[in-house]
């Protein structure tokens, strides 16, 4: 275990596996492959719903029914019903490629041409597939579809060209389809019967009858590359979808069998699947570049319009930022946007608008892409600002001008900044003042400029004017930086230059020279501390006051790719192309932890309270998370869980935060205890790690534990106001007995009669034994040794019960007659008070659940308070639950204290 361990991916939305629809009840549910996890979101909102543990391979397809989902990685199937997975099949020898679901049953169809069918009825007894078949010939599989009404038939295309018919039932193949000479890369049934839609790789869309082998129509599709998503409309329209390789989606009429409408830049790449909702004017698709978009048509002229979409990178992200407290990660990728990432909850997640980029590039007839500003690649942001202006500024590849941008409205700002427009060269470097009123830019040039954020005006150059030069390095400017105070700025060059200057008056203060060439500077605000890199693989810090070199970090043997502070200024973490994540003491001036991953991390990002690292690595397109164990641990140092100079190989985090094995194991524990009793509720879950000197809540609903103090408060409110109604009588004529089970019994004078009424009797009497024989799971738990496991046992099963059910049972313990004192001591009712003072005794020392059991102890308290003071071996534990209580509150209560005078003494400051 290091420092951070990997936790989870995020900004992955869809990969290159086509999706699968299902409909439950009212509800369509849309199942999308990320990687070796797949994701299901409901189209209502396309909000996340579902995340599934990890898989050892990359899914390769996807097919779903009701709560089952079928994922194929490898040579295996993996069988999910909802996250948890149920089942493994594993009978195909090359790899799966497609899947198809059939009725009851599942085909799946592999690279060499072998077909398998599963049953995923009774799924946990049938784990071989109930029969298989072999395609025959020279014949690679590409697509495969069942025509509608066509009993135990598929329609199976192939690379090479043509088609077959298979009876999956009798293993024959019933008919060949020559084809049209190309591969077939898509195939689609229809609603009308007999007709299929058959997509091409030479850009054809053939709608073909396949019961008479005739061909109904043709379209051309070659100048939007090869067909590879096809997709037929169910609500009564006549129309047919067709996606290209290109990301452009073509609507089809096949009435007037012409194109209708062309949705251009749909996507940024090739389009994966289409799918028309049942009975629905919607189309939704999904494409290689990491989007899932919703179509609808509801205009006039027929042309779908976007309704709503979830998106991420297309390209990998150049450089990440944590903002708003780590709720945010800003992200600017490869693929030309700036977007805002959310830790918390996916659906906000957005990308910044440019400003009405489609609508000008439909006008100009170009693609979103060329109009987009060029790839970030470096930006700063300033919160303080946030609701006043545009409290973002970035510098773009190749570009001259910085932009702002305004976070409050995810919205690109109104001023452009423009550096030396005598002789404009790129902008390689930016900054905002502490105070976000300020915008400093550095220029390839070796130009210096400040903007006012506000107005967009320049406030100023920065010259060197102790070498007459009227720019202020001799290359290229690599990074600058503003202190917290707005007295300093702090400039470096590629030469190995470093300056500070007056912020204000913007004159040169002082300067030093590295001595090699610079790559990168990271300053920070609160210890005054220079971070800098240069070429030669070290990393040296600087006192910018004293003009000092106080640490140099050796350690890693490739280019450096970015560096970051932790907010208290005492770790340094760095990233290099040699795969290693390498944390430094400042203080201790050594390395303290390192990791290596397979995929190098180019940009890092610690939060503010340094809960959460942000990762981006070289060609992967998603943000990666890991989460800092030291404070969690529990441990007292980080020496007791860190790696200290060794690097340790990790592997990268990902979509899921399980593995399958893992939630195999976390569902076999929960079946365990639910098999005991002791687990009735399962949203419930103990944690065995504590931070020591707190206390753990118990994270029930604030109305269960407080219900459990105003118990009379709520029977008094809830008093019925009728009296309650005398049981049904029999008629005063006929003479009846009383009986146990509630029943009314005739007398009779017959001796028949007589028998069954005896024999009533003795079966009422019976069960009225087994009635006193009955014990409750809260009885049974009290029985049972005191262990720690027992503990946790009995905490789970008094939480699952409802606040009555609670009360009853402890009422049930009530002792009302009084007997000897030696009888009494035996009775079970006070064994029992006995052990839950013992019980609550070990739950407040170890201050778990502790709201919730303070309201147990005083309902409790309240029902067995005279027992427990009339007998005095109940009163030494009663003492003893009294010491322990109040050690655990006067710890709290001085930490409320020390909390209680600072916020005091900061309420009463004027700043």
């Amino acid at each position: 275990m290091g420092i951070f361990e990997p936790f989870r991916a995020i900004g992955y939305i869809t990969s290159t596996v086509p999706f699968s629809v299902q409909r439950l009840g009212t509800e369509t549910f849309v199942t999308v492959s990320v990687g070796k996890a797949f994701q299901i979101y409901n189209c209502a909102k396309l909000n996340l719903v579902i995340i599934s543990p990890q898989l050892p391979k990359k899914i390769r397809a996807l097919a779903s029914y009701r709560d089952y989902t079928f994922a194929a990685f490898g040579n295996e199937i993996a069988v999910f019903k909802r996250a948890h997975q149920v089942a493994t099949w594993s009978k195909h020898v090359a790899k799966v490629d497609l899947l198809l679901l059939f009725g009851e049953h599942v085909l799946s169809l592999d690279v060499e041409g072998n077909m398998f069918i599963w049953a995923f009825k009774g799924i946990e007894e049938h784990l071989a597939p109930i029969g298989n078949l072999q395609l025959t010939g020279k014949f690679t599989p590409s697509s495969i579809v069942h025509p509608d009404t066509y009993l135990n038939k598929v329609l199976v295309g192939s690379q090479e060209g043509p088609l077959q018919l298979w009876n999956i039932n009798t293993k024959k193949m019933l008919y060949e389809f020559k084809g049209w000479g190309s591969s077939v890369s898509s195939c689609v049934s229809s609603p009308a019967l007999d007709v299929v839609a058959i997509g091409c790789a030479d850009g054809k869309i053939h709608v073909h009858n396949i019961k008479l082998d005739e061909e109904i129509v043709t379209f051309e599709h070659a100048s939007r590359g090869a067909v590879t998503a096809l997709s037929f409309s169910t609500d009564g329209r006549p129309l047919l979808a067709s996606g290209g390789s290109f990301g452009v989606i073509s609507i089809w009429n096949l009435n007037k069998k012409r194109l209708q409408s062309v949705i251009r830049d749909a996507h940024d790449s090739s389009i994966i699947s289409l799918n028309f909702l049942a009975n629905e004017p919607v189309l939704m698709s999904a494409s290689a570049d990491n989007s899932l978009k919703m179509w609808i048509f509801d205009t006039n002229d027929g042309d779908p319009r976007l309704l709503r979409f979830r998106s991420g990178h297309s390209a990998p992200p150049l450089c990440i930022r944590f903002y708003s407290n780590g709720r945010h990660i800003l992200s600017a990728g490869q693929d030309r946007a700036f977007r805002l990432f959310s830790v918390i909850q996916e659906q906000q997640s957005r990308e910044l608008s440019q400003r009405h980029i489609s609508r000008r590039a439909k006008k100009l007839r170009l693609k979103d892409e060329e109009l987009k500003l060029k790839p970030v690649v470096s930006f700063d942001c300033a919160e303080i600002r946030e609701r006043d202006w545009c409290n973002v500024v970035t510098c773009h590849m190749d570009t001259a001008e910085a932009y702002v941008w305004r976070l409050q409205n995810f919205v690109l700002g109104e001023h452009i900044l423009k550096p030396c427009p005598e002789n404009p060269t790129p902008i390689k470097a930016c900054a905002i003042s502490a105070c976000g009123n300020f915008a400093v830019v550095g220029t390839a040039g070796g130009w210096i400029e400040r903007f006012n954020l506000q107005s967009g005006i320049s406030r100023g150059s920065y010259f060197d004017m102790s070498e007459k030069r009227r720019y202020a390095h001799d290359g290229e400017v690599i990074g600058v930086a503003c202190d917290s105070t707005n007295t300093l700025m702090i400039s470096a060059g590629y030469h190995g230059d470093i300056k500070v200057w007056d912020f204000k008056k913007r004159e040169l203060k002082s300067q030093w020279d590295v001595g090699c060439s610079l790559v990168k500077i990271v300053y920070h605000r609160v210890n005054g501390l220079l971070a800098t890199v240069a070429d030669d693989f070290v990393i040296r810090l600087y006192d910018v006051v004293t003009l000092k070199m106080v640490r140099e970090f050796r350690g890693h043997t490739d280019r450096v790719t970015d560096l970051c502070f932790s907010e208290d200024g005492k770790w340094l973490l760095s990233s290099s192309m040699d795969g290693s994540l390498r944390i430094w003491d400042i203080i201790l001036a050594k390395q303290i932890d390192g990791v290596h991953v397979d995929v190098p991390i180019t940009a890092l990002s610690l939060s503010p309270n340094m809960d959460v690292l942000a990762t981006a690595h070289s060609d992967q397109n998603g943000v990666y998370l890991w989460v800092n164990q030291s404070m969690f641990s529990g441990l007292p140092s980080v020496e007791s869980y860190a790696s200290g100079k060794d690097v340790v190989n990790v592997k990268l985090p990902s979509v899921s935060a399980l593995t399958s094995s893992e939630a195999d194991d976390d569902d076999m524990e929960r079946q365990v205890l639910e098999n005991s009793g002791a687990l009735q509720a399962s949203s419930f879950s103990i944690s065995q790690k504590q931070i020591p000197e707190l206390l753990t809540l118990s994270l029930l609903p604030k109305s269960q534990w407080q219900s459990l103090i105003n118990l009379d408060i709520i029977k008094a409110r809830n008093k019925p106001i009728e009296p309650p109604k005398k049981p049904e009588k029999a008629p005063f004529f006929l003479p009846s007995i009383p009986s146990l089970s509630g029943d009314i019994l005739f007398k009779s004078n017959d001796s028949e009669a007589d028998g069954d009424n005896e024999e009533k009797n003795k079966k009422d009497q019976n069960s009225m034994k087994n009635f006193d024989a009955l014990e409750s799971p809260f009885s049974k738990l009290l029985k049972s040794s005191w262990d720690s496991k027992h503990f946790l046992d009995f905490t789970n099963y008094i939480k699952s019960l409802s606040p009555s059910a609670l009360d009853m049972e402890l009422r049930m313990l009530e002792i009302i007659d009084e007997d000897i004192e030696e009888e009494l001591i035996k009775r079970p009712e006070f064994i029992s008070i006995g052990q839950l003072l013992d019980y609550f005794i070990n739950e407040v020392s170890c201050k778990n659940d502790f709201e919730f059991m303070q309201a147990v102890v005083r309902l409790f308290l309240k029902i067995h308070g005279e027992t427990i003071r009339c007998h005095p071996s109940l009163q030494e534990k009663a003492k003893k639950l009294l010491e322990t209580q109040s050690l655990v509150w006067q710890k709290m209560e001085k930490l409320f204290q020390s909390t209680r005078c600072i916020v005091t003494f900061l309420s009463n400051s004027q700043f």
